[in-house]
Formats: structure tokens, sequence, C-alpha cells
């Protein structure tokens, strides 16, 4: 299988690796992280082609890194020209077996004698007359010249390939547009190339041509080419007739379509494509161990045609890799949350492959939770409640002038059992969390014994008032206020009320109160310990 991939230069990736399980991972980061761009360039150095077409036909500009090619640029403008940015793409395989010999060697950036192969765009030395002419008035220039580019497609041995070289057959499924190629989808007809034996290809590809054959005989056809032929002297001197192309690079593949209860495979819904390319990706039986990428799955599927491809994927990968990218955290949990790799700024910030095995089957029999939420935000804030964090987001707001959220803040209201498992997925992540919870009049039971293991973590803080006799979040509104309480009970519509009664109002009308507080236009003094858990 795939073991490791390394680029360099390539589009919004400078200097990246990453190595991959042998079975499923799940890409996930926002937007920008260079998602889309990683599942490309595994695409290309295992296929040599980009947009279903030869690298030679796409070397453009814009798949160099956009920070190089400026460096490269500027040193133009002062006259000290540095080299060409070059694009390097290295593929590393997991060979227990010794299959791949011929690909095995060190001529890989990490100098690790393995089986693999590279894929680079580089300079061509043979254009260095007429590159010295090109740079001569560097006002003139404003990006590279790819004309003076060639590419290299080698393995580790350092021999060139072909794409029956390499060790896996690979398919990349764009779920998020439906690309046709020559009357049928490209995904399908891969498929089926790749599902069909030798022999079935064979009597296709014979059938077809006897088909085309035979076009010329319908008498309709007969009769056209008659009245051409009449005209023979005024178009040309030679028999003009028109016919199928018979020849081999009209190959069935290209021509035939796929159909659904006799409707054509691009008139059926979306939903059913992109569902139906990934089954069969997973169904098929093939020679090669085979690599398949799946970019946003959850396009155009409803929750239950999600959750049966979910199914496939877990069942049908036996021999296949599968590399997806997702902004579900359905997919997340469901699939295994400990396969996933976040990426960052182009970077691999975290995989969950060390995640407690527990916590691990909490989010995959539950996977409502939006995992992805606190995986993606820059800081956690656990509550117990809607009122707990209408009360939270008004704080903030009082403190900073904005929501939190859009800090990056994300506030989570989680019932008692799901608290643990957001604290080891955030310990897991190396990223703080906050819990604001009451005292509820015992802090040795609903404090220290149950968050017992995490209160001394570095990533963990529990933000409570010690004081027992205040012991939920509404009793503790009245507290922080207690200088001064008309503004609360201003707010709450009973401003002849009695400290007392205000309370008791308050906790049986929790999240009503709350909402009051939330969209006040006075404000309050809020409890010192919520303070404690929003302050940057």
């Amino acid at each position: 299988m795939l073991s490791k991939i390394v680029i360099k230069n390539y589009k919004s990736y400078i200097d990246f690796s990453l190595d991959f399980n042998q079975d499923i991972n799940i890409i996930v980061g926002d937007n920008e992280a260079g998602k889309s761009t990683l599942l490309e360039a595994i695409n290309l150095v295992l296929t040599c082609q980009m947009n279903s077409r030869h690298i030679s036909n796409e070397i453009t500009p814009y798949i160099f890194n956009t920070s190089i090619v400026a460096e490269y640029l500027e040193s133009i403008v002062a006259k000290n020209p540095t080299a060409l940015p070059s694009i390097l793409i290295e593929a590393y395989f997991d060979d227990p077996e010794k299959q791949y010999s011929s690909l095995k060697g060190t001529n890989n950036t990490l100098n690790e004698d393995c089986p693999g192969v590279y894929l680079s765009l580089e300079f061509d030395s043979a254009f260095e007359e007429e590159y010295k002419a090109y740079i001569a008035d560097e006002k003139k220039i404003t990006t590279i010249p790819i004309e003076y580019y060639t590419f290299k497609w080698m393995s580790f041995s350092n021999n060139s390939i072909t794409f029956r070289s390499i060790p896996l057959n690979s398919t990349l499924i764009d779920t998020s547009t439906i690309k046709l190629q020559n009357g049928t989808d490209k995904y399908v007809a891969k498929i089926i190339q790749d599902t069909l034996e030798i022999r079935e290809k064979t009597e296709l590809s014979l059938q077809y041509r006897k088909l085309k054959e035979s076009f010329a005989s319908i008498p309709a056809i007969e009769e056209i080419n008659t009245n051409l032929n009449s005209k023979k002297g005024d178009i040309t001197d030679k028999t003009l007739t028109i016919s199928v192309d018979i020849s081999q690079r009209s190959n069935w593949d290209s021509i035939l379509t796929s159909y659904l209860d006799d409707v054509p495979f691009d008139f059926i819904g979306k939903g059913e494509q992109s569902s139906i390319k990934m089954k069969m990706a997973l169904e098929s039986e093939l020679e090669k161990l085979s690599v398949i990428m799946i970019e946003e799955p959850e396009n155009h599927l409803s929750y239950a045609n999600m959750n049966k491809l979910i199914s496939s994927i877990k069942e049908r990968n036996v021999g296949k890799q599968v590399i997806l990218t997702t902004h579900s955290s359905f997919i997340l949990n469901k699939l295994d949350i400990s396969k996933m790799i976040l990426l960052h700024s182009n970077k691999t910030v975290m995989t969950f492959d060390n995640l407690d095995s527990e916590t691990k089957k909490f989010f995959m029999k539950l996977p409502g939770y939006d995992t992805l939420r606190i995986i993606l935000c820059k800081k956690v804030i656990l509550v117990e409640g809607p009122s707990d964090e209408l009360i939270v987001q008004r704080a903030y707001k009082d403190l900073y002038k904005k929501l939190p959220i859009e800090d990056g803040v994300d506030i989570f209201c989680v019932d008692a059992l799901s608290f643990k498992r957001f604290l080891d997925l955030s310990i897991g992540l190396k990223k703080p969390i906050y819990v604001i919870t009451d005292n509820d009049g015992d802090i040795e039971k609903n404090i220290n014994q149950k968050y017992e293991g995490y209160i001394d973590n570095d990533y963990v803080n529990i933000c409570f008032d010690s004081d027992e006799a205040f012991q939920t979040l509404e009793p503790q509104l009245l507290k922080a206020n207690q200088e001064d309480t008309s503004i609360l009970k201003k707010i709450m519509g009973h401003e002849k009320y009695t400290d007392n009664r205000l309370v008791q109002y308050m906790i049986n009308s929790k999240t009503e109160c709350a909402l009051k507080i939330f969209e006040a236009k006075d404000s309050i003094k809020m409890p010192r310990y919520i303070i404690n858990a929003i302050q940057k």
C-alpha cells in the first residue's frame, strides 16, 4: 500500500510529508487547508495525470507554490536569479512481500531504501540559451517560463516507469462535481475497465468493432453514400462515403455509456451517481491493490444513503486503501475517528491513532456529535445546558464586543455522559478545553470525583465556584450582582421581586431567563468562574 507521500512546491504545499494508514484515512481540516490538493498530488504521482489529462498537457505556472514563485521573481528583479522552482511528489510503498524490487532504491529525498515512485517538474537544461535570453530583461518577467520545463516519472531505483509499473490501481472520485468525458462518466468507465477480465474486454472491443463495421451496410446509410458518390468529381476524384471510425484510437470505453433502468448514467440524480461510483470502486475485484481517493463523499447523499456508503467502505475495503476528505462529523465519527488526519495550513497537525478505545467506540455508536467543530476550533468550552450556553455567549460578547464563534471559540452543550469523551478528544488534540460547571452543593462529589484524572491535566480547565451555598448558575448570577440587583430584575421583568423570589423564578424558567439576559440591551456582571473560562 501507499505508506507515505512527500510534496514539495506543489500548489499550497512547500515541504510536506504524510504517513498513511493501510486501510482508511480520513483527511479533515478547515477550508484552504490543502485537503483537495493532497488527493490531487497523490493521484498525479500514481497516474501522471491531472484533470484526466497527461501532466505534459497540464503544466501551468499556477500549479507551482506561489511563495516559491514570488521568491524566484524577486531574485530576477534583484539581478541575482536563483534556480527555477521545481515540483517534486514522491510516493513511498509498503512492500512486506518484496514484490516490487524493480521500484526499490534510495533515489528519494528521505534516502530510504524502499520501493516508490516520484514525479518531478523541473527546468530542461536543453533550453539554457533560450532561458538566458528570457531573463535578460527582468522588467518583462511576470511568471516562470513553463515552456522550458520537462517532467520525469521515475522509480526510486532511478528508472523511468509507465502506468503498468505502478503496483497500485488508483481512483480519484470528486463528488463535488460530476465530470463527463467523451459521452461516458470517466470514473465509471475506468472502474469497468479495472473490473472486467481481459477476455471480456477483448470480446467487448471485438463486438464493438463489428457493430461499427456493419453501420455502412444499413440501407439508409448505403443510400446516402450512393448520393455522395454520385457527386464524385465535384468534391473529390476519390470515392467519398460516411461511416464510423474503426481505427484503434476509437475505443469502446470512450463511446459506450452506462444505463440505470434504461436511463443514461449522466441523467440520473447526482447522489445516485456519486454513490454508484464509490461503491463500484470499493467492490471491484482487482489483481492489484487499490488506492481509492474520495473528495467529500457526503455530497449529494441523504442521511440514509450516507450511512449505507459508510457501511460499504468499512466492509469492502479489504485490499483497498481509502483516502477521503470530509466536512462531515457523521462520516468521521461513524467511519472511525481514530483514522483521522488533521491538516492545518498545509501541515499535518494531528492524528488520533492513540485515541482511547472507549472514546472511539462512543463516537462510532453516537455519530451525531459534531466532533469536527471541536477539532477545527481554536478553543473549546463545554457547558451543561442551553441556559449556560446563552450566558457564556453573552459574557463573551460583553467582554470582547463579538460572539465567541467569531474568534474561533466554540461552546458545546453536552450531557453528563459526554463530558469525559470530549475531554479525551481535546487532550488528544493537545487543545485547551474549559468546562463550566455547577458545584451542585458538593464539590467533592461533583467536581473532584466526577473529573478525577482530568483536573491535573495541562489541557483541562474545570471552571466552577467553590461556594457550595450557591449551587447552580442562577444563584451565581444573583451573587455576582448582589451589590445592585436592579438591572437583573429589570431584565427579568420583575423589578419588585425579592432576591429569593427572583432566584426561584430564574431556576423555574432557566432557558427563558437566559435568553432574556442574552438579548438584553443592558449588561449584568457575570460570575468570576465564567469570566475565567472565556478570557483569552
